[in-house]
């Protein structure tokens, strides 16, 4: 499902216009990134959490010559399923 599909079931579903839905869509998206870019952390129990992650320096392989390379350190974002939704998708 791609986002306009999305946005056109969750329209479906909740009654509301495809607009307001992409324009609440959109909002969302934007609080999560801002807050996450932060050093934020933003959780909604039993669905997905959202957080920040430092990954170390470390080495690593060029798969097409075998040889090697150091991997710089980085801030990665971090999503974590709630146990809600696994519960769900493993039924």
């Amino acid at each position: 499902m791609n986002k306009a599909e999305l946005v056109n079931a969750v329209a479906e579903k909740s009654g509301q216009p495809s607009t307001a839905v992409g324009s609440v869509l959109s909002a969302f998206e934007e609080v999560i990134t801002s807050a996450v870019a932060s050093g934020g952390k933003v959780q909604m129990p039993g669905f997905l959490s959202f957080e920040r992650a430092e990954r170390a320096a470390r080495t690593g392989r060029n798969p097409a010559t075998g040889a090697e390379i150091q991997i710089a350190a980085a801030t990665v974002p971090k999503v974590k399923v709630g146990k809600s939704f696994k519960d769900a998708v493993n039924k």
